[in-house]
């Protein structure tokens, strides 16, 4: 049932949460008060880290889109990417540092994706 899909709270969200903690940086979740509310925000150093699931967000879109169902789904993900885009953008124009990282990345190679992280936001 797709209302039991988290947008907040996800698996990949709480193995970086609680790596970051473990190793003394605190940091804001799902931050409401930043443009596109971040899964990980740094706020006085204007950092914000996005942990994109694969399907929701369009990983290699344009390899799958033809199996979905015509009309909603392929519209649906191709406004999230679109949003993300302009959610980068304006937030880049306000001297924000955005970083996106994929699920499958996080999953498969958590140790590179994590000192990737740690560069991004400590930097």
């Amino acid at each position: 049932m797709m209302s039991n899909i988290r947008s907040k709270g996800t698996r990949p969200e709480k193995m970086v949460a609680s790596y970051l903690r473990q190793n003394g940086i605190r940091v804001r979740h799902n931050c409401g008060t930043v443009l596109g509310k971040p899964d990980i925000a740094l706020i006085g150093k204007k950092r914000a880290l996005f942990i994109d699931g694969d399907f929701w967000h369009g990983y290699g879109f344009g390899e799958w889109k033809d199996r979905l169902p015509p009309g909603y789904w392929e519209q649906k993900i191709r406004r999230n990417i679109e949003r993300d885009r302009q959610v980068d953008r304006l937030l880049q124009s306000s001297g924000w540092k955005v970083m996106r990282v994929w699920e499958h990345d996080l999953e498969k190679h958590f140790q590179e994706s994590i000192a990737g992280i740690l560069a991004f936001l400590t930097s």
